[in-house]
């Protein structure tokens, strides 16, 4: 009869021990499942954060990359705009001068036609009064 209750209390024992020992290692896997659950989930959230802030570094670099280039062909037109103005208005300075110097050229060709006449009509003139 001891040697029953001998037996019967080691095997009480031994399942306890047992159980406790698949208890403590159930609870040593959910515990690293767990911290395996967090640090994956920090890794996600670093990933994630450092997407968008790449993404938004490109969205930035691509913006300003934009807007130096518009402006440089803004800035490009407006000189060619410009000089086209400028180039426009020597060419009507040129034009006006040289239409002032063709006026100035006949006013003094019929001024001196004129003169001419005149002097040809007082030598005929004087010419038919000496007569």
């Amino acid at each position: 009869m001891v040697v029953v209750v001998v037996v019967v209390v080691v095997v009480v024992v031994v399942v306890v021990v047992v159980v406790v020992v698949v208890v403590v290692v159930v609870v040593v896997v959910v515990v690293a499942a767990a911290a395996a659950v967090v640090v994956l989930a920090a890794v996600v959230v670093v990933v994630v954060v450092v997407v968008v802030v790449v993404v938004v570094v490109v969205v930035v670099v691509v913006v300003v990359v934009v807007v130096v280039v518009v402006a440089a062909v803004v800035l490009v037109v407006v000189v060619a705009v410009a000089a086209v103005v400028v180039l426009a208005a020597v060419v009507v300075v040129v034009v006006a001068a040289a239409l002032a110097v063709i006026v100035v050229v006949v006013v003094a060709v019929v001024v001196m036609a004129a003169a001419a006449l005149v002097a040809e009509v007082v030598v005929v003139v004087l010419g038919a009064a000496a007569v």
